[in-house]
């Protein structure tokens, strides 16, 4: 199995994983994390009293006096998520060429300021019927060609994070492209850097209005823009994603790269960031999608990757062999936060081929109880991003905007997975108890 593994899943995911654009998507989805978590936490306060009934009068005197105060935190955040993620992407995506490449005069800032410069030349909307003028339909939230919602510019937020990524992909190589090629504007040497990089983009700037002028004009004569065309195949990989069949495929991935060796939730789930994070604002919007937000640590795998803070109980109290019974006591504390790579490794779990079944089935029968339990309509949907160290319950309970049925299902998810983990537990301790009373035998 595990050569299996390493030939055909290992290799294609590691070389993913390096591409310069989706490193460069990684770092967006970590540097959006810090934003997204206060920008919910203040959603949350929104949403309490729908679950607790008895602090309605409280939040109608307190909170809620001051909502569109305090939710300027969600609006700044999640409100324009897609604008976090194109700067991210295009300062990083710039920087990896300009290091790997040594294209010196390649700098991020620049790269960064004209994708901004092209994304927001995209957003508008035109109809052809009138000319190629700006729409303007105020009953569907189109004003002047910009489409406005609750949150503000509706296309800065998540439904945007697609075309930033293709866009910031498009404005860089342009960028490179120049700079290569020596179309930009060189200063005399006694120019201040500043100046001098100012001047630089100048050509590229020019030519990447061009280029836009022409894509828009292109897909305005056939009645779309790019937002729309990018939403086609993302639309449909959202869709895919958003099944149970197509979560438990990625709920595999994750862990298949883990027991080779593979920080598998790094590379699956800076993937799928920009969809969890689209399906998290629409159910903020009143949508119920069961994967969205931390769906992860909320329902699938409390305890870290492998849903194994069950299996590090066990270690603890019924394990019989010195070894697991020390992984146990080292791993609870990390564990109850999420992190658990003193069981992937120190068990270990890695190319443990006991215990490498229940580390991926573990996990896939949490992420159907969690789908299950939202998509019937037992547990509200995710609508915040909780931290992704928030112990066993509290995490989804912050993540479905206060929902206690929601710690009922996080906890019959532990309950599962420690039941898949039991008899490769019980067969692994039996194993190392041999191992270590034929230790003992020789030693005497």
């Amino acid at each position: 199995m595990f050569s299996f593994l390493e030939k055909y899943l290992m290799g294609p995911m590691a070389k993913i994983s390096q591409l310069r654009l989706v490193r460069a998507i990684t770092a967006a989805g970590m540097a959006s994390i810090p934003f997204t978590i206060v920008g919910s936490l203040f959603l949350v306060l929104n949403i309490l009293p729908l679950t607790i009934p008895p602090l309605q009068g409280v939040w109608d005197a307190s909170f809620n006096k001051v909502t569109n105060i305090y939710m300027l935190a969600n609006k700044a955040s999640m409100g324009i998520i897609g604008l976090y993620f194109l700067l991210v992407i295009a300062y990083e995506y710039t920087k990896i060429i300009s290091e790997e490449e040594e294209i010196d005069n390649m700098r991020p800032i620049n790269g960064m300021l004209l994708s901004l410069f092209a994304f927001f030349m995209f957003i508008p909307q035109f109809a052809k019927q009138a000319g190629f003028e700006l729409l303007h339909n105020p009953e569907t939230g189109v004003i002047n060609g910009w489409a406005v919602g609750g949150d503000g510019l509706s296309r800065l937020g998540a439904t945007g994070i697609f075309t930033a990524i293709i866009t910031s992909w498009l404005i860089v190589n342009i960028y490179k492209f120049c700079i290569k090629r020596n179309l930009t504007i060189k200063m005399p040497d006694d120019v201040p850097d500043g100046v001098a990089n100012s001047f630089s983009a100048l050509i590229p700037a020019f030519l990447i209005a061009l280029v836009v002028f022409l894509i828009q004009g292109v897909l305005v004569y056939f009645d779309t823009d790019l937002f729309e065309i990018v939403s086609i195949p993302f639309g449909f990989v959202t869709n895919i994603a958003g099944t149970l069949p197509g979560v438990l495929v990625i709920h595999f991935l994750i862990h298949a790269l883990w027991i080779v060796g593979i920080h598998g939730a790094t590379i699956i789930s800076s993937l799928v960031s920009p969809i969890v994070l689209q399906n998290m604002q629409a159910n903020a919007q009143g949508a119920n999608i069961p994967f969205a937000g931390e769906f992860y640590n909320s329902f699938s795998y409390p305890g870290g990757s492998g849903a194994t803070i069950g299996l590090v109980v066990m270690c603890i109290i019924l394990a019989k062999s010195e070894q697991l019974k020390a992984i146990g006591k080292a791993a609870i504390v990390p564990g109850i936060f999420n992190i658990n790579e003193p069981v992937i490794f120190g068990m270990p779990v890695v190319y443990n081929p006991i215990l490498s079944i229940p580390f991926i089935l573990a996990p896939m029968a949490g992420a159907t109880i969690g789908y299950l339990g939202i998509a019937s309509g037992f547990v509200r949907p995710i609508i915040a991003q909780q931290p992704w160290p928030t112990p066993l319950g509290i995490g989804a309970f912050i993540a479905t905007g206060g929902d206690w049925k929601a710690v009922v299902v996080a906890l019959a998810s532990v309950a599962t997975a420690t039941l898949i983990y039991y008899p490769f537990f019980k067969a692994y301790d039996k194993k190392l108890l041999k191992e270590q009373e034929e230790v003992a035998t020789e030693n005497n």
